[in-house]
């Protein structure tokens, strides 16, 4: 039995592309109010939902509230998404009924964990499914990579763009983009996500 999860970002790119990876289905909302039409629709479908905080039409803490106040789908595990880190945020969401919180930028490994780590908490661990297993990467011999594109996977990892990453490492933005493109080269990959997921499950970056 796979895990279908529904993720509820404007921006959902990044995770929409990598939970795939690593064995688990995914439906994207872009906002609160695509999310709350989707599990009216689809009420016994959707193992977890991951919410982002900031969204158009309706933010995610309102569409918390409404996911907690329908009968059929209070008991759905949230795990909140933002870039906000602010504790009493945090806590404010808690308290409205998220499962968890996450701060971007995170690392996708330790987003997995709690995901596996809420679902085995869940109701829905009572159907004795089995967790999506972590493929292993695939490289067909040894990989070097540079301090220096090491460092701009690390910061991709944890959902950066070209433009972020530049500012971050003080570097122009065609500068990152070389890098990024030795990097496609040396680990045989065609995008982005391809080349982090690849990375981190051959421990070339943390």
């Amino acid at each position: 039995m796979s895990v279908n999860v529904l993720l509820v970002d404007d921006n959902p790119k990044y995770l929409r592309d990598a939970l795939p990876f690593y064995g688990y289905s995914v439906d994207v909302a872009v906002n609160g109010l695509e999310a709350i039409s989707m599990l009216s629709k689809n009420l016994t479908k959707y193992d977890i939902v991951l919410l982002d905080v900031m969204m158009p039409e309706m933010n995610g803490f309102e569409t918390l509230k409404n996911i907690r106040e329908n009968e059929c789908t209070k008991f759905i595990p949230v795990i909140m998404i933002t870039a906000v880190s602010e504790e009493q945020k945090i806590i404010s969401g808690l308290k409205s009924g998220a499962d968890d919180y996450i701060v971007k930028p995170f690392i996708l490994p330790n987003l997995l964990a709690r995901i596996e780590a809420l679902l085995r908490r869940s109701s829905w661990q009572n159907q004795k499914p089995n967790l999506p297993e972590m493929p292993t990467a695939k490289l067909k011999e040894p990989v070097q990579l540079t301090a220096r594109e090491k460092d701009v996977l690390s910061l991709a990892a944890k959902g950066a763009n070209n433009k972020e990453i530049a500012e971050k490492l003080f570097l122009r933005e065609v500068t990152i983009k070389s890098h990024m493109n030795n990097v496609f080269k040396k680990l045989k990959v065609s995008n982005r996500t391809q080349a982090v997921l690849t990375a981190l499950q051959a421990n070339l970056i943390k």
